[in-house]
């Protein structure tokens, strides 16, 4: 699991390798702490993702720009 901000100020949060319930923890940690106009994409592998990212982006009122599937890769962009 690693979080970084990339060049163009996007914060990037890595959690391939792990599974339910962390990767949705961890990004709403992320999203709790983040100003609000910041994006964050979060990448990772496990496809309980796919049901539960769009759920947590509903519940914390958050847009989720765009999701792409990319060779058992869930990558999430996500506005606060």
């Amino acid at each position: 699991m690693s979080e970084s901000i990339s060049e163009d100020g996007i914060v990037l949060l890595d959690l391939v390798g792990f599974y339910c319930p962390i990767p949705i923890h961890e990004t709403r940690r992320l999203l709790d702490k983040s100003e609000i106009g910041t994006i964050v994409k979060v990448i990772c592998d496990d496809p309980e993702t796919k049901h539960d990212m769009p759920a947590l982006c509903n519940r914390l009122n958050v847009e989720l720009i765009r999701f792409e599937e990319k060779i058992g890769e869930f990558v999430y962009t996500i506005r606060k």
